[in-house]
């Protein structure tokens, strides 16, 4: 089943070290949304395999996340951007 929406959820304990992103824009897949700082001081890239508009935005810079803590949301536009 194809899927409309998709959630972007934290695989991480941390704080959010950068957003990229901002509510209505525009994100392609694999393309870095978040970086997280884990408990460990290791810096995490969050993206998700899909393109379409950010819905809604649920952090921001220096927020502490837990793991499976809603980031944001997505509409998938169904565009096949990815590369080889």
């Amino acid at each position: 089943m194809i899927q409309r929406y998709h959630t972007i959820e934290s695989p991480y304990d941390g704080i959010i070290d950068k957003v990229y992103i901002s509510e209505n824009c525009h994100v392609y897949e694999w393309e870095n949304l978040f970086l997280i700082k884990t408990a460990s001081g290791k810096i995490e890239e969050i993206s998700v395999g899909a393109s379409g508009h950010i819905t809604s935005l649920e952090v921001n810079q220096g927020d502490h996340v837990k793991r499976d803590m809603l980031l944001a949301s997505l509409k998938d536009d169904f565009s096949i951007t990815g590369s080889d």
